[in-house]
């Protein structure tokens, strides 16, 4: 979606009128919101979430958003279990990260209310849905006394509107049962906060009519109660004002908002078409990874092959029997999944063949907490493998940047002829924010070279630069070679036991690896480049909270520093010189200390971490509170 801020203030003035106009109530303006909607898992917050932020996109504002999907798949309803919650911050400025503590919350029912309830300041405006406090909700949410009255919620500000029932009234007549009028109570809330917050809802609309356009009675439903919501917000007297967030001054040009997984996605197909050869993904679906194969799926109108495997392993393997043939195998996952693949991951190190695994990180171990975000797979790609095994590792740090990952990932793999591991997690992979749509022209090229002369082929003769191998396809006339498993011989790959020889193989895989370092940018500093009192170093998704965090701090006139690693294997190679310019270094994980171990091993850096593993991102007030006790010893 084009969204230049001029264009985007027409449009968010001209569409903000979704139903008849009644008395014009002033505007406030603000320059940051957060929002949380949370309701039972079948209230769709998720999709109330998503089409708000797209409403902030045209009105082009910058956006972060932080889905919270229950780790059940279908928890009671009404019980905390079951809460689903979606957090958008939306802002004129730039901003990182989906915000620490919601200026609005959205409780459909007891159970949202009290699962979300510590994490909202004083003085926030909480909006709930009365009727669905009833004694079951309360009881199934653990309330002892209902909140509505007991003066417990006395410090918000509560706003009671009846969802239900107005959603009723707004589709009376039409003959639907109870469950369809209750299934479009979202599309009340979404109307009521698209007038809260002047939000344009042409795009709303249209999504409606898109999604339902084969069920006309449920598409009237929809509208019908997104209309009656908005026009609530401007006829009733419980909102004396609406807000107005003017449009953020971001870079002009073509965006359009996007997870992390579609951006992965994206960047893969990109890659595919720059390198000109097919695109063959291999997997077995897991949360959070299944909607890149969704994705790739729908875009056959490139040349892109989608497997759904009977399981981890046979998507791995046929992703490598794809690069075997020539094309850009692919290959997606998450931690349990992690590990079935290691095997056959060996494999593709060893027969060196290019090759790209996805790991988009949960909370563990084993089924842990599958639709939350942690980042404790970071050793696991270094070692999990048997045998002397390095693998090129790169993280994407936003939504957006999941893209030019995925598509770097690829580069790397067939410029080096090696597995690669891609790394995100389930806070990137749900996430959203604006695109700019790159210029095709601009990436980097992928060339890709396949052997055609017979004459002095070795299937394990290297590039003088990159240590990589030829990449031979099967059925060439006079280039017929054999891979497998058993350490082979230099240059010839035949099957060789020789003591010396084996070693030697692995030394040279583990100097190709090595040297990628080569071509890895400079480190970057945010802040101060020859060095301060403290450094942050951060890797993934902590990127956000961390830069948000630091940039705070500085503006308090401490000298704090940020740097953020895309290339954790190998890591870049002015890295140590860099942190050493710093007095103190601390390490970022959400995890126990994995990154911080290697820094420790690998540079002698008395560095030291803060690390939370709750399934939930960094606040930036954790950040904050942490680096100003470090500063003062």
């Amino acid at each position: 979606m084009a969204v230049p801020p001029e264009a985007a203030a027409q449009t968010a003035g001209s569409q903000g009128q979704a139903g008849s106009a009644g008395a014009e109530k002033p505007h406030l303006k603000r320059d940051r919101v957060v929002i949380r909607f949370a309701g039972d898992s079948g209230d769709g917050m998720q999709l109330t979430g998503m089409q708000f932020t797209a409403e902030s996109a045209l009105a082009g504002n910058d956006i972060a958003t932080l889905p919270d999907f229950p780790a059940e798949i279908r928890a009671p309803a009404g019980t905390l279990a079951g809460v689903s919650g979606f957090q958008l911050n939306f802002s004129s400025n730039e901003i990182f990260t989906a915000g620490d503590e919601p200026n609005v919350l959205v409780a459909m029912n007891p159970a949202a209310l009290m699962a979300n309830l510590e994490d909202i300041p004083p003085n926030a405006v909480v909006i709930v849905d009365r009727e669905a406090f009833t004694d079951a909700n309360l009881k199934r949410a653990g309330y002892n006394s209902n909140p509505l009255t007991d003066h417990s919620l006395d410090k918000f500000q509560v706003i009671q509107v009846d969802v239900t029932k107005l959603t009723t009234l707004a589709t009376h007549g039409m003959g639907l049962n109870n469950r369809a009028v209750f299934r479009c109570r979202n599309m009340f809330v979404l109307g009521m906060l698209s007038w809260l917050y002047q939000r344009p809802t042409q795009s709303t609309i249209q999504y409606l009519e898109t999604r339902f356009k084969k069920t006309p009675d449920v598409l009237e439903a929809n509208l019908r109660t997104f209309k009656a919501g908005f026009n609530y917000g401007e006829t009733t007297e419980m909102f004396a004002s609406s807000y107005e967030v003017p449009a953020a001054k971001i870079k002009p040009g073509l965006y359009r908002n996007i997870t992390g997984n579609t951006a992965t996605a994206l960047g893969f197909v990109a890659a595919a078409v720059k390198a000109g050869r097919p695109l063959f993904l291999g997997s077995y679906p897991i949360t959070p990874a299944s909607d890149v194969l969704h994705e790739l799926s729908g875009l056959k109108n490139f040349p892109i092959y989608t497997f759904q495997a009977e399981d981890e392993i046979a998507g791995v393997s046929s992703a490598i029997g794809a690069a075997f043939g020539g094309a850009i195998g692919i290959t997606t996952t998450s931690g349990p999944g992690m590990n079935l693949k290691e095997e056959a991951i060996g494999l593709a190190v060893k027969v060196e063949l290019p090759l790209v695994v996805t790991d988009i990180q949960r909370a563990g171990p084993s089924t842990g907490m599958p639709t939350k975000p942690e980042q404790a797979d970071l050793l696991m790609a270094m070692y999990g493998r048997h045998g002397e095994s390095p693998i090129p590792i790169i993280a994407a740090c936003t939504p957006a940047d999941c893209f030019e990952c995925a598509y770097e990932a690829v580069r790397i793999a067939i410029k080096y002829m090696t597995p690669v591991i891609l790394m995100t997690d389930g806070q990137l992979a749900n996430g959203a924010e604006p695109w700019l749509l790159p210029d095709i022209e601009q990436l980097p090229p992928i060339k890709v070279e396949f052997r055609t002369d017979p004459n002095g082929f070795l299937p394990y003769s290297r590039d003088d630069e990159t240590l990589a191998r030829p990449w031979a396809i099967p059925g060439t006339p006079g280039l017929e070679h054999r891979l497998g498993g058993i350490t082979g011989e230099n240059l010839t790959g035949n099957i060789s036991y020789s003591p010396a020889n084996h070693e030697l193989m692995i030394r040279i895989r583990a100097r190709k690896v090595a040297g990628i370092a080569q071509e890895i940018p400079p480190t970057q500093v945010f802040g101060d480049p020859d060095g301060g009192d403290l450094v942050v170093l951060g890797w993934g998704s902590t990127f956000g909270p961390i830069r948000e965090a630091v940039k705070q701090v500085r503006e308090k006139g401490r000298k704090v520093s940020h740097i953020h690693l895309r290339y954790l294997n190998p890591l870049p190679k002015d890295l140590a010189e860099r942190l050493r310019k710093f007095k103190q270094v601390m390490v970022a994980e959400m995890n126990m200390g994995q990154l911080l171990k290697m820094i420790r091993a690998d540079y002698l850096i008395d560095a030291f971490g803060f690390n939370k593993i709750q399934g939930r991102p960094f606040k930036v007030s954790e950040l904050v509170t942490r680096i100003q006790r470090a500063l003062e010893g």
